[in-house]
């Protein structure tokens, strides 16, 4: 019998546009030590899809069809990513050593983690996070 979802697959994964995969595959890899999984290419010699492992989670990123715009080129947020690491300092003094362009510098947040933001080249969020401490939900202060 087939197994749904395959094996070292979740039910959810995150698929994320990019006009060059191939640069965001490397770029990922090196500034926030995500883990090649798979690399389909194209037949123009890039990447058609790709696939990248976040601690256990799959990420798949490809090209889009041709009026496609990255974040950076429309100049808007349209969507992050938050992954938990064992470690976020080391994590963010890596990224920061990579070149990673920091959104949010690292602090600890009200919610019980410690996290930073980061925006990648071509203008995709990420947020890095280790859960520090449990918050009750009522311990949380009102946002507006």
């Amino acid at each position: 019998m087939v197994q749904n979802p395959p094996e070292g697959y979740t039910r959810v994964s995150p698929y994320l546009y990019y006009e060059d995969p191939a640069a965001a595959m490397d770029w990922l890899t090196n500034a926030f030590g995500l883990i090649e999984k798979l690399r389909v290419p194209s037949e123009d010699g890039g990447v058609m899809h790709g696939e990248l492992d976040a601690g256990g989670c799959v990420i798949m990123l490809g090209r889009p069809r041709a009026d496609y715009k990255n974040p950076r080129n429309l100049g808007a947020t349209t969507c992050s990513m938050y992954i938990y690491v064992d470690d976020v300092d080391a994590h963010y003094a890596g990224a920061k050593a990579a070149g990673a362009t920091i959104e949010r510098e690292l602090e600890d947040q009200v919610y019980g983690d410690r996290q930073y933001g980061a925006v990648d080249p071509e203008g995709h969020v990420w947020y890095f996070s280790t859960h520090v401490r449990d918050v009750a939900p009522e311990e949380m202060p009102a946002t507006t």
